[in-house]
This record gives structure tokens, C-alpha cells and sequence, in this order.
């Protein structure tokens, strides 16, 4: 065989079990940081946004930004992966999350706040994208589902944890919320020192460019599009002069972005990848499933707070449902998945769930019976559960080892995608039918709205008159519902998209798929830049 075809299967390794598990660890551990930068604020979000003075607005792009980076950044860390040493690039990612908390931690406004997580965010974007090409490259697919279950195990606990731990930090008065930040930190170390010890992996040599053009564009078009979805309707009409040159301007964007990827050397998203009908697919499924991953749960703390009047460690508990569904279905799927090799039927039953449950939630009021609710987000856990890391593992089932970063990047980008789109316009309804709903309410009682108080920042229910409490926490608890229900078409879109992906069995090798045209097409595209391979980690 030729250098030129021999490439593909260089940055494939084969290790033991226990080698794996070793490796696993603190790749876990990098993991469970990027998770936990996100949900440990969930709860407590409110709290810091109403002694920062923030308002509706803030509190989405404290969320959004992080979100954003993640999205602008998971490419490029994909791309890089291909090109040079993994285990660097994650542990660079991990320094640049404990930059970013650090300075978060100390933020004096939302403003500030807001560009710190921007820094998280790429810190996170980093180790979520490289979290899933270092186990590809490690694990072939056929054994990746049963470790995608310890993803999905970690994911859980990460997502339980969080929202608890931001929940008691804030509850305890010798702490404070800028402890939310600063409790990832030690988490980070530790993953540092473990995959130095743990992780060793073939270094990929090879001349290469990063396509920076490309990683600006669709950074800027990404951008002003959630830009507009959070300003429009609040500091402008959605059918305003505002309105229409933002629109034009991410459209315009959009397709100069387009333009050099196609015709880049090295494109950060590989327009060739999108001639296979299951990554396409995989990609419109992955932002209908962020949609309601990101979009929807992470409004939940806030209708548990605001609309039940609960404090942020019972909030955190209010949604141990959802989070065992995640836990129970992402850990029993993956090992089923492994023993059979089948998985459209668990993608296909998973969004149907996730469908289901976001209709249902769509009812949520400010009185809905807890049972019920607990029911509802057990279905969107299980959901999300098996549509996740199976969505990531199809996608790698169809390209060969030396574009396991880039396809795998272009799921977790549009995920982010998805979600970051999902917080800024679910944010933006909420925001919108809070305040209607809240001055219908006040006019019922002969109340001028003006006399809420809010002024546009979150209110803090415990110190409102009776009457008065009472129409907020209506307003948001069906403003809550509203989300819901508008995140439920985006759901059924990922079922449609996942009931036309053809199934492969999962192959029981690091090699190239068999018969794949885009693979072989891209295969010879890589033998111009033949990559040198040096054995052993670079430390």
C-alpha cells in the first residue's frame, strides 16, 4: 500500500480495556468540567442576575455567549485535531477553562460576566469536541457505544451535580455565586495531572492549514443572527430597518462563509462532508435536538424559582427526573448498542420521546402537579439520552480515522448551534410573553403594570405583596410553557431527520468504511499532504 492511502488508518491505536479506562479518565474528568461550566450556574443564575441588576436579556446572554464560543470554536478545535497532538490540545482547552472561571468568578457586572464566559466558552468548546474524538480514535465503533454510555454516565452526573452544587453554593451565605465559578477550578487540575499520566495517543504530522477566514465568518454569522433573535422585540420591532440589515448582514455572511469553505485547502467545516446523506442528516437532527437541550432545560431553574418559589438547591432537585432519564437511557442504550451494532430504532424512539415530552411540557403552568411534571421531563431525559452520543456515533461510523475531529466537530458545532439559537429565541419569547401575561394579569386587579417594580430585571418573588406575587409567578410559569411548546416542532424535525438515515452496522474497526464515496473522495484529497507518524505521545 501506498503512503498516500496509508495515512487514514495511521492515527488509529489499538489498546486494552483497561488502557481505555485509564485514558478515559481524565478525558471524563475534562468532561465533567465542561458540563459542569454550564449547569452549575443554572439555578443560580437568577440570584446573580438580580444582585448584578441584570434583566431578561442578561441572564440569556450569560448563557448564549458561553454557548456562542463553544459553537465558534468547536471546528476549529476539531480541525487542529486532525493536524496535531490531541492530548495538548485538551489540556490547552482545560487551561483556558480555569482562565475564564477565575475571571468570572471575580466580575463586578453582567457585562463583565458575559465576556468571561465567552472565555469559558471556548475553553468548554474545546474539551466537548475533543472529549469525542479522542474516544473515537481510541475505540472502534462498534465498542464506542458501551463507553458512550460512561459519556452519557458523566453528562448525567455533571448535569445532576451542577445544578445542585450552584444551588447550595448559593444558599450558603459564606460562599456566594462567584463560588459557581471558581468550583470547576479544582475539577480542572485534577484532569490536567490525570491525562498527562494516562493518555497517549499517535501524533499526527502533516502540512495544514487552519482556514481562519472561514472560522471568522461563520463566527460573525452566527453572531449577529443571535444578536438580532435577542434584540428584536425588545429594543426594536422584528419588522424594523434594524431587523431587516441585521438579517441581510448574517445572510450575506452566511454565504461568504460558505464560499471560502469551498474553496479553502483545509475548510474547518469540509463541504464534502455533507455529500453523505447520514452526516447531513445527523447535522439537522443535532440542532433540533440542541434547540431543546440547550433552549428549553435551561429555563427550568428559572420557572422553578421565580414561578414555585423555590430556593436554587430545590431546584436543582426538581429536575432529577429529567437527569435520570438522561443517565438511565444514555448508559443502557450504549451498552445495547455495542452488543447488537443497531441504533437508528433507539435514534427514532428517542426523538419521538423528546417530541412528546416538550408537547407535554408545552401545559406547564405556575400550579401544574409536580408528578406530572416529573413525568414530562423524564420523557425529554430518556430522550435526549438516546439521541445524543448516537447521533456523534453514526456520524463517526461513516468517515475514516483522519477526519474523525472534523466530522465529529460538525455535529457538536451545530448542536451548540442549535442550542445558542435556541436560548437567544426562547429567551426572547419568554421575555415577550412574560411581560404580556404579567400586564394582563395586573389589569385584572385594576393594577397599573408600571407598578410591578421590575423594571425589566428579574423579580425576586419572596419580596412581592400577595396579589402581585401572584401574577408573576402565572406569568412565568406559562411564559415557561410557551418555550416548551414552541421547542416541540424543533424536536419533531429531529425525528423526521433521523426516520430517513439509513442504518449502517457499526464496524468493529479504527479503519476506513467500506464503499464510502465521500471517504474514498476525501482519502485522495488527504494523500497530497501525507501525514509523518510518530509513535508515543509528545509530552
Amino acid at each position: 500500500m501506498s503512503q498516500a492511502t496509508a495515512p487514514p488508518q495511521a492515527t488509529a491505536v489499538t489498546m486494552t480495556h483497561r488502557q481505555i479506562l485509564e485514558a478515559l479518565s481524565g478525558l471524563l474528568l475534562g468532561l465533567f468540567v465542561a458540563i459542569l461550566s454550564s449547569t452549575v450556574i443554572s439555578n443560580a443564575l437568577p440570584r446573580i442576575i438580580t444582585e448584578l441588576h441584570g434583566g431578561q436579556s442578561a441572564y440569556t446572554w450569560v448563557v448564549t455567549s458561553a454557548l456562542l464560543a463553544t459553537t465558534a470554536t468547536t471546528p476549529i478545535w476539531g480541525k487542529m485535531a486532525d493536524l496535531t497532538s490531541k492530548k495538548t490540545l485538551v489540556q490547552l482547552a482545560l487551561g483556558i477553562y480555569v482562565l475564564g472561571s477565575v475571571l468570572a468568578g471575580l466580575a463586578q457586572g453582567t457585562g463583565e460576566l458575559i465576556a468571561c464566559r465567552v472565555l469559558q466558552g471556548v475553553g468548554a468548546g474545546g474539551l466537548t469536541a475533543l472529549a469525542q474524538v479522542i474516544m473515537a480514535t481510541m475505540i472502534a465503533p462498534r465498542e464506542r457505544g458501551r463507553y458512550s454510555g460512561y459519556l452519557g454516565a458523566v453528562m448525567a452526573v455533571g448535569t445532576i451535580g451542577g445544578p445542585l452544587i450552584g444551588g447550595v453554593i448559593v444558599d450558603t451565605s459564606w460562599l456566594g455565586w462567584r463560588w459557581c465559578f471558581y468550583v470547576g477550578v479544582p475539577f480542572a487540575i485534577l484532569a490536567l495531572i490525570v491525562l498527562q499520566k494516562t493518555l497517549h495517543l499517535p501524533v499526527v504530522k502533516r502540512k495544514a492549514e487552519i482556514d481562519w477566514w472561514g472560522a471568522t465568518l461563520i463566527t460573525a454569522a452566527v453572531s449577529v443572527l443571535l444578536i438580532w433573535v435577542s434584540l428584536a422585540g425588545d429594543q426594536f420591532a422584528w419588522a424594523s430597518w434594524q431587523s431587516a440589515v441585521m438579517v441581510v448582514g448574517a445572510l450575506v455572511l452566511g454565504a461568504l462563509a460558505i464560499r471560502v469553505e469551498t474553496r479553502a485547502a483545509e475548510p474547518m467545516i469540509p463541504p464534502r462532508l455533507f455529500r453523505n446523506r447520514t452526516i447531513t442528516l445527523a447535522v439537522v437532527a443535532s440542532i433540533a435536538v440542541g434547540v431543546g437541550m440547550f433552549g428549553a432545560s435551561i429555563f427550568l431553574g428559572q420557572y422553578f424559582q421565580i414561578s414555585r418559589g423555590q430556593s436554587p438547591t430545590m431546584s436543582g432537585l426538581m429536575t432529577l427526573p429529567m437527569i435520570l432519564g438522561l443517565l438511565v437511557a444514555s448508559t443502557v442504550i450504549g451498552r445495547v448498542i455495542s452488543k447488537t451494532g443497531r441504533w437508528k430504532q433507539y435514534l427514532v424512539i428517542g426523538s419521538a420521546l423528546l417530541t412528546i415530552g416538550f408537547a407535554l411540557m408545552g401545559t406547564l403552568r405556575a400550579d401544574t402537579s409536580f408528578t406530572l411534571l416529573s413525568v414530562y421531563m423524564l420523557l425529554i431525559g430518556v430522550g435526549l439520552g438516546m439521541t445524543m452520543q448516537n447521533l456523534v456515533l453514526a456520524v463517526q461510523n461513516t468517515v475514516g480515522p483522519h477526519e474523525l475531529g472534523a466530522a465529529s466537530s460538525v455535529v457538536a458545532f451545530f448542536r451548540s448551534l442549535g442550542g445558542a439559537i435556541g436560548v437567544s429565541a426562547l429567551g426572547a419569547v419568554l421575555a415577550h410573553k412574560v411581560k404580556d401575561y404579567t400586564a394582563d394579569g395586573l389589569a385584572q386587579l385594576g393594577i397599573p403594570a408600571s407598578s410591578s417594580g421590575s423594571g425589566g430585571a428579574l423579580p425576586d418573588v419572596h419580596t412581592l405583596p400577595g396579589p402581585l406575587r401572584a401574577v408573576v409567578e402565572s406569568a412565568y410559569g406559562h411564559g415557561a410553557g410557551d418555550i416548551f411548546l414552541t421547542a416541540a416542532p424543533f424536536a419533531l424535525i429531529a425525528l423526521i431527520a433521523v426516520a430517513f438515515i439509513k442504518e449502517v452496522p457499526l464496524r468493529q474497526h479504527n479503519g476506513n468504511p467500506v464503499s464510502d464515496e465521500v471517504e474514498r473522495e476525501s482519502t485522495v484529497a488527504a494523500g497530497a499532504g501525507s501525514p509523518v507518524i510518530r509513535t508515543g505521545e509528545q509530552r
